[in-house]
């Protein structure tokens, strides 16, 4: 892993659905064997410009995902590498059947672009915002779970999972995060990336709860309170050493993810330390609810994922 982490973070423009139609284009320029699948949401994703430069490997499937599902596998396994985007309730729990049978379970590749993470999905309400996908890719044998902490990382990660095999999740927003990473950062699959130091307290975050972690980390040195932030973004297979390492040093693990409760990062976390050094860990998330409409801000608030949840959670179990 060679990455540099910004003294101070950037409100960049660049858009990961942006990023993932200039990244694919790239990439199918000394590949010819990439596809890329859409299930009827070429426009939300930016990817017309990839489809005037590649006709013969842009494949829209409609809104038809179990069944785009079926499509990448054939691509599979006549050696083509399929990517497949629509947005995370669609590429996971619609079609989770073929993926764990027809990709999982045959041993083919395909790369999955899941969009509109969890209340990122905003006006479009609560069927489609996606609270459970990475919970349903951990139960894929051999699958490996990914939730995007930036452009940077986004780019990166794509470049290398074209070269793996296999199924992988990578849970996107569709527009712009806070730049968290240097441009140039090489990022290693199944290592988290240490933010901050303190010894009072360990925040594993992933996703938009990163930008939270670091605002509550501000919030905490104000108290004289000092956390450590974990950026574990590869949720499977998790970075068992290092969440074992700090559970050590502060002795309070708090997760902090844009996913419900169960099933996703703070599962992962838990079931962790429990086989291997028990630990305290307290988990921040949705809790028993549905999704909703509304504004990104306003649905953080309304589900407790905002900067001050973790600090009250970080001060209530210190």
């Amino acid at each position: 892993m060679n990455v540099k982490i910004l003294e101070k973070p950037l409100n960049n423009s660049y858009e990961l659905r942006e990023v993932y139609a200039d990244t694919l284009i790239s990439i199918a320029k000394n590949n010819s064997k990439i596809v890329a699948l859409e299930a009827d949401l070429m426009g939300a994703i930016k990817m017309k410009k990839y489809l005037d430069i590649y006709p013969n490997n842009f494949i829209n499937c409609g809104i038809m995902e179990a069944n785009m599902v079926g499509i990448a596998s054939g691509l599979a396994l006549r050696g083509f590498i399929p990517f497949m985007h629509t947005f995370g309730v669609f590429a996971t729990r619609r079609c989770f059947d073929q993926l764990f049978l027809s990709i999982g379970y045959a041993d083919l590749n395909l790369k999955i672009i899941g969009s509109d993470a969890g209340v990122s999905a905003a006006h479009n309400g609560g069927t489609h915002m996606p609270f459970e996908d990475l919970g349903l890719m951990r139960l894929i044998p051999n699958a490996t779970v990914i939730e995007i902490t930036d452009w940077v990382m986004f780019q990166d990660l794509l470049k290398q999972v074209v070269n793996i095999h296999g199924i992988h999740y990578l849970r996107i927003v569709r527009k712009t995060m806070l730049q968290i990473y240097d441009e140039g950062s090489r990022f290693t699959i199944g290592e988290g990336i240490v933010l901050r130091e303190g010894n009072d307290a360990t925040v594993i975050a992933t996703g938009i709860m990163i930008k939270e972690a670091l605002e509550a980390h501000k919030m905490l040195l104000k108290e004289d309170i000092h956390i450590s932030i974990i950026d574990l973004f590869t949720i499977k297979p998790i970075d068992q050493e290092l969440v074992i390492k700090y559970a050590k040093k502060t002795g309070l693990i708090i997760t902090a993810e844009n996913h419900n409760i169960i099933g996703g990062l703070g599962s992962a976390v838990s079931k962790c330390l429990s086989e291997s050094y028990p630990t305290k860990v307290i988990r921040i998330g949705v809790n028993e609810r549905f999704g909703q409409v509304g504004t990104q801000d306003f649905l953080q608030k309304e589900y407790g994922l905002t900067a001050k949840d973790i600090v009250k959670a970080v001060k209530e179990n210190l």
